[in-house]
Order: structure tokens, then C-alpha cells, then sequence
């Protein structure tokens, strides 16, 4: 049997070691190899892995022997899923091991930004000390506002986090979502995005990333922001329309702004449409690392691993997603 792994920049040595050690040959790739590359390493894989290099439907015709695509983490946009139905591939993620991770990364974006951490440390560690002046002043997440873009999994952590937790009011424009559900705990839905972006001191970006939300912030729904709204976007890049975001946050039209994706990664300090963003004290860009913690990295690489051996062992792959686009395949899959 044979594996690749791309994205090898981000380090799996549960996975990489559970699979040698059940004979498997394991081929791992750098993060941004060609099409035409990735074809060639898979003419003859039995299982691909990948987190965020593209999985075209020319790469899985390239896979005669092909048993199974695992993504190891949580969004699918990446992989032609399609063109894996059609060949009667299957393809699992792993939905569950960061939920509550992503959603304390999310609040601690927003916490850090309501309280102008990023500034006034940077004013510490450069003059010493700084006196409580107006231009320090922070804001209280209790008694606000925070907005919700999607209420799934994630969505609903942070909203239990910022209602439960901070005593904030929580709405959430999430089309698919129950108003019953979640007023059971406690979150306002709201059927109108732009009425929602107008009202929120805060707002954070949870929903998946398809053709009906991929530029869903756009310079419109930016123009409805408060001045002094703090925006999170923990999700996907591409759900922002992210030249509409740097010519706001340049403007001075939104309070500040807290991302971990980009629609382009890695970021660049020069030539990358995001650049312009760099240096600004209520601008924190971290590097899609909400994910990133002891806790979360154990669970995605034993869930891994279970679904690459249900892969190899031609047993029926657990799928625990509810997005419709994995729910729609019909060949190799047991649902959960």
C-alpha cells in the first residue's frame, strides 16, 4: 500500500508513524506542489491525505488505485468532490477535533482586539510603561453585541462562550440553523445579514466555505459595520471579499480586525493582497494556527488514522460531517 501526505509543513508524526508502522509506503509533500506534481506522486497511491493543497478532479483520474481522499481537518472546499463520487472514491474529513479549540482561538481574537492587547503591549515593550490615557481605552464584551456568520459546531461554542460566559447578547445569521435550536441556547437568529452586521459591536465568521458564501462579507456588508466593530475570521478567507476588507480597515471604517485564513496562503509582508494589513495595531493576523494546540493535534491525528485504516482495510469510512457535499456520496461511506 501506498499514502501521500501533503502539506507535510504541517507536522503529523502520529499519522505519518502510525501508517509505517502498518507497512504502508508514506510519501509526504510540501505544502504548494504543482498539479502536475501531486498527479505524478499519486499514479499509483492507494490512500491520499491532504489539508489544504487542492485535490482537482485531474489529480483523482490520475489515481487509477485510489482507495480514499482524507482531509485531516475540517473544510472540503479544496477537494473536487464530484469528481471523486464519479470514480466512487471516498472522502471523509475530520469535523470534530477543534471545535472548541477554533472557538476559544475565535474569543481570544476578539478579546485581544476589544482590549487592544497587540497595541498596548507593543507601546510596553517599546517605552516601558504607559499611564490610562483615552487612547488606551478598551471595550467590555459583556453587555455588547456579538454577531455570529454561521452556528454549527464551531459557531455554537463561541456563542456559548460569549453568552453564557461574557453575558453578551449573541445573534447569528446561519440560514440553515434551527431558530428553536438556537434559541434554546441562547442565540437570536437573525434572517437578514446586513441587519445583523449594523447591530453587532463584535462579529465572528464560522460558516463552510461553498458557492453561497464565498464572498458573503463583501464591501457592502463592510459599509454596515459599526466604526468601532471588531471583526473575527476564523473560517475561511474567502468568505470576505478581501480587497473590500483592506480598503475598509486602510479607511478607518471598521474598529479592528482579527484573521487566522486568507483566501492566498502563506501570507507575504510584500505582494500578497493582504499585505497592505501588516503593521497595524488593530490588525492581528495569525497563521491559521487557531487549530493548534496539544489537545486538538492528539484528536485529529487518532481520528486520522482511524479513517485511513477504515480506508485500507476496505472497510466502510466514517463519516461524522453533516455537510450535504460528503453526505451526497453514496459508495464506501457509513454515515455517523
Amino acid at each position: 500500500m501506498k499514502a501521500v501526505r501533503t502539506d507535510a509543513e504541517l507536522e503529523c508524526p502520529g499519522v505519518d508513524a502510525g501508517l509505517r508502522a502498518r507497512g504502508v509506503e508514506l510519501v509526504t509533500l510540501p505544502d504548494g506542489i504543482p498539479e502536475a506534481g501531486l498527479c505524478r506522486a499519486v499514479a499509483d497511491a492507494d490512500l491520499l491525505l491532504m489539508c489544504y493543497t487542492p485535490v482537482t478532479a485531474r489529480v483523482i483520474e490520475a489515481a487509477p488505485r485510489l482507495k480514499g481522499i482524507v482531509k485531516y481537518g475540517v473544510g472540503i472546499d479544496a477537494i473536487d468532490i464530484p469528481a471523486a463520487i464519479r470514480r466512487s472514491i471516498p472522502v471523509v474529513n475530520v469535523p470534530e477535533y477543534a471545535e472548541e479549540t477554533v472557538a476559544e482561538g475565535a474569543f481570544a481574537l476578539m478579546i485581544a482586539l476589544a482590549r487592544r492587547l497587540p497595541e498596548i503591549s507593543g507601546a510596553v515593550q517599546r517605552d516601558g510603561w504607559i499611564w490610562p490615557q483615552e487612547r488606551w481605552l478598551g471595550r467590555d464584551i459583556a453587555g455588547s453585541t456579538v454577531g455570529l456568520i454561521g452556528c454549527g459546531r464551531i459557531g455554537r461554542s463561541m456563542a456559548r462562550m460569549a453568552g453564557q460566559g461574557f453575558r453578551a447578547r449573541v445573534l447569528a445569521y446561519s440560514p440553515h440553523s434551527d431558530a428553536g435550536e438556537l434559541a434554546a441556547l441562547g442565540v437570536e437568529k437573525v434572517g437578514d445579514l446586513r441587519q445583523m452586521l449594523s447591530a453587532c459591536d463584535f462579529v465572528s465568521v464560522h460558516c463552510v466555505l461553498n458557492d453561497e458564501t464565498r464572498g458573503l462579507i463583501g464591501k457592502a456588508e463592510l459599509a454596515c459595520l459599526k466604526p468601532s466593530a471588531v471583526l473575527v475570521n476564523v473560517s475561511r478567507g474567502a468568505i470576505i471579499d478581501e480587497a473590500a476588507l483592506v480598503e475598509a480597515v486602510v479607511a478607518g471604517r471598521v474598529g479592528a480586525v482579527g484573521l487566522d485564513v486568507y483566501s492566498h496562503e502563506p501570507l507575504e509582508r510584500a505582494g500578497h493582497p493582504l499585505s497592505p494589513l501588516f503593521g497595524r495595531d488593530n490588525v492581528i493576523l495569525f497563521p491559521h494556527l487557531t487549530f493548534f494546540t496539544h489537545e486538538a493535534m492528539q484528536r485529529l491525528e487518532e481520528d486520522t488514522l482511524a479513517r485511513c485504516f477504515e480506508v485500507l482495510d476496505g472497510r466502510p469510512v466514517t463519516v461524522r460531517s453533516h455537510d450535504p457535499r460528503l453526505r451526497a456520496q453514496k459508495a464506501g461511506i457509513a454515515f455517523a
